[in-house]
């Protein structure tokens, strides 16, 4: 699925101007005139970021953004407010907004922002897709391999671990082994490091 900026504001000159704005500098934008019709067409598989207008007809920005919020949205969202509706960007930010920019704004700062939010966007997605593929790898192990991990995580020598699970040193080298093995590591700070990277 390829990034996009999603542009909703129920302005149209609005939309048309930030459209070519955020074009010009490389940026694919698809926009909506409603929250309503961004909402119909959002899936949590979409990838960029979001564009949003605090104050319009319907359903409001910050109503679309608890909405959204709701549903699992990942995707940054950078709330454009006029003046007044600052303290009410200030509250979204501390919901998990990514940022705010106030209208009329200045174009490369708008455009330097949602670059920031796609880069952020896509560095998530990254780390997602890291954090799948290391459970994936632990699926793999068998129950036994799993208990050998969690104590080979905790610092424990093989001849600990041995007498916590009441079996021969030999089959923990083994299993030992076999975890490294299949998690694809040389050494338990490696795996260490592995695991780590999916929090």
């Amino acid at each position: 699925m390829s990034a996009h900026a999603y542009l909703i504001d129920d302005d149209e000159a609005i939309r048309d101007s930030l459209s070519w704005l955020l074009e010009s500098r490389g940026v694919a934008c698809r926009s909506y005139a409603s929250a309503e019709e961004f909402l119909s067409a959002w899936n949590a598989s979409l990838a960029g970021c979001i564009l949003l207008d605090i104050r319009m007809e319907g359903m409001s920005g910050p109503e679309l953004f608890d909405v959204l919020n709701e549903r699992g949205n990942r995707l940054p969202v950078i709330f454009l407010t006029g003046h007044g509706d600052v303290p009410m960007a200030v509250s979204a930010i501390k919901k998990g907004a990514f940022d705010f920019v106030e209208k009329p704004c200045n174009d490369n700062e708008l455009a330097n922002r949602v670059i920031a939010a796609l880069q952020l966007d896509a560095r998530q997605r990254m780390a997602a897709s890291d954090a799948d593929s290391v459970n994936t790898l632990i699926d793999r192990l068998s129950t036994r391999e799993r208990q050998v991990m969690e104590r080979i995580l905790a610092g424990k020598l093989n001849k600990v671990i041995a007498d916590e699970l009441a079996i021969s040193m030999r089959t923990v080298e083994v299993h030992r082994a076999n975890v490294f093995e299949k998690m694809g590591v040389r050494t338990a700070v490696e795996l260490a490091q592995l695991l780590a990277s999916r929090r």
